[in-house]
């Protein structure tokens, strides 16, 4: 890759400094084998109709709650992303009629640039240009596509998931996650259905042949910095985190060079763990999915509070200066009560998922608000908001949208908001928490069940439906449950939550032992 040593804005090309150059955009059938974007192998699949086929897909639906995903290499290969960047080229093109780029970033999984290099080849033989960010974000992603004029953008990886996996994550042009039914077509065109019209020319033996270019444009995402840091720049006199000291999690992934940064340009001391791209590393026993060293450090460093991001920074937990895990429950609660004061909560509205604690929802409804409960994954988050009109959303687990500022979810852009709010206060962020909201007892276990089919078709599990049927009954209105089957691994997620940490207990070991017992495979 060769970085363009001079920042042009995107509607110039005069700055663009292609990955592999080609001598002109348009190949006739007789020249294309000879392209440096192309080789033999590739010509062929391009031109000949039935190389686009033969993939070994599962018969279950590929997109799951947050895109494709599964283990590189097995679920996801190179000849899989390829077609899904040729076909998802050929769809996006069609819906737009436009030549604008793709944006694609990536996280710092081994398999990452593979599966980036791959997806951009599709692109490119669909006709499709594509804009490489390289390791960033995803919400950066999310917002270039849509203040750019990209028709699409695409994130490649595999979130809070271990380093063997990785995921293809699109966004459509407003930078929003792809449609449901623009995922559905793009599904049904990699089985070999609903492709009549996209493609006409391929394995035609005449006309002439479009390639897309790639293009390295890492500089970019300073406007993506600069998106975030602006507006609380605005809002105060002096720099918002002057003085405040904070330890990053940086989870060896996609945040490690932009959030330290982020937090510095405003003022923070900034103390950071796991802050090198590491392929190998990325989520393992840190991150947003495992706080311990995050507290200890927070307590060392005698910091105001910290962050743990995910692997590709769209989520983010805190940790108050004693240690105390503050998840996304208690940063909606805050945030929303910062809107609010603010005039800038439509409704009094938040909208938070099935997973989000009682305790959460009856405080904010004490306090003359409205929570929304969504299902989980933050498409049905962002649904929900557009569909009530509130502008605050998130998960329990770190996923928080706030439509005010962007139009993903973003773990780097709410760390800030929630440090400049507990800057703006005066209290510690543990004197915010304790005015918030006491939680009920709530426990997740998750089942890991490596058998897709019965994973996704656990609620035709009678035994499964009959427990879950008596633990509802037994607690009535004082406990719910709440299983579901993971959308990005393969597990079965149990949740039970209830007035007596005794009911939780009980409940949650006996469902676990019928998911046990009766879906996952004996060895």
């Amino acid at each position: 890759m060769v970085q363009s040593p001079v920042r042009t804005q995107p509607s110039e090309s005069v700055g663009l400094v292609p990955l592999q150059q080609s001598s002109t955009p348009e190949v006739t059938r007789s020249s294309l084998a000879s392209s440096p974007l192309v080789d033999d192998a590739v010509a062929t699949s391009l031109l000949v109709g039935s190389g686009w086929g033969g993939l070994n897909l599962p018969e279950s639906r590929l997109f799951g709650t947050d895109g494709i995903r599964g283990r590189a290499g097995d679920l996801l290969t190179a000849p899989l992303a390829l077609q899904i960047g040729f076909w998802a080229g050929h769809i996006l093109r069609s819906q737009t009629d436009s030549d604008a780029p793709v944006i694609i970033g990536q996280d710092s999984r081994n398999s990452g640039s593979m599966l980036a290099m791959a997806l951009s080849a599709g692109l490119n033989a669909a006709g499709v240009e594509v804009w490489n960010l390289g390791l960033c974000p995803t919400p950066a992603v999310a917002h270039l596509t849509s203040t750019l004029g990209a028709i699409g953008g695409v994130m490649i990886s595999a979130s809070h998931n271990p380093p063997e996996d990785n995921g293809i994550k699109f966004f459509g042009a407003s930078g929003s996650k792809l449609s449901l039914s623009v995922q559905e077509h793009i599904e049904a065109a990699l089985r070999g259905n609903d492709t009549a019209g996209l493609v006409s020319d391929v394995g035609a033996g005449t006309g002439s042949y479009r390639c897309g270019q790639n293009y390295y444009r890492s500089e970019l995402l300073s406007d993506y910095l600069a998106s975030i840091q602006n507006p609380l720049l605005a809002k105060a006199s002096a720099l918002p985190l002057q003085g405040m000291r904070v330890v990053l999690d940086l989870a060896w992934g996609a945040a490690v060079h932009l959030a330290p940064q982020a937090f510095r340009a405003l003022g923070a001391t900034v103390i950071c763990l796991h802050d090198q791209p590491d392929g190998d590393r990325i989520n393992v026993n840190c991150g947003s999915t495992h706080l311990a060293t995050l507290q200890a450090s927070v307590q060392e460093h005698h910091a105001a509070l910290g962050f743990a991001f995910d692997g590709d920074a769209d989520r983010v937990l805190a940790v108050d200066a004693s240690g105390r895990v503050v998840d996304g429950d208690y940063i909606l609660y805050l945030w929303g009560q910062s809107l609010r004061q603010a005039q800038q909560l439509p409704g009094d509205t938040i909208v938070a998922t099935v997973m989000s604690n009682l305790g959460f929802e009856r405080a904010w409804e004490k306090q003359g608000g409205k929570l929304i409960r969504a299902a989980v994954g933050d498409q049905y988050v962002h649904a929900e908001m557009v569909r009530h009109g509130s502008v605050l959303g998130g998960e329990q687990s770190g996923h928080i949208l706030c439509s005010h500022y962007s139009v993903s979810g973003d773990g780097l852009l709410t760390a800030l908001h929630l440090a400049a709010l507990v800057q703006r206060s005066g209290a510690s962020l543990s004197t915010l928490v304790d005015r918030s909201f006491q939680t009920y007892p709530q426990r997740l276990q998750n089942v890991r069940v490596d058998d897709r089919a019965r994973r996704l078709d656990w609620q035709n599990c009678d035994p499964l439906r009959q427990v879950i049927a008596q633990a509802e009954a037994a607690m009535g209105d004082q406990g719910r449950v709440l299983v579901r089957a993971s959308g990005t691994e393969p597990l079965i997620r149990v949740m039970v939550e209830a007035v007596t940490a005794d009911l939780v207990t009980h409940w949650t070991d006996t469902i676990v032992s019928v998911v046990r017992q009766h879906l996952v495979v004996k060895g």
